[in-house]
């Protein structure tokens, strides 16, 4: 067994980082998955995150 077919044969283990509904997906699909609810700073606005910096 080549070491891509030993790694494609493992059971599937995900953790998922933001969106919640990627996460209930694989979850209906029967694969264990641990979401962690997390966003970008500032809401991905460069300019708050840029005011948020000079705040340090």
């Amino acid at each position: 067994m080549t070491e891509k077919e030993k790694f494609f044969n493992k059971e599937l283990k995900v953790i998922n980082i933001g969106i919640e509904m990627f996460a209930d997906d694989l979850e209906k699909q029967n694969v264990d998955v641990i979401h962690v609810n997390w966003r970008p700073p500032a809401g991905g606005d460069l300019d708050i995150l840029k005011f948020l910096e000079k705040l340090d």
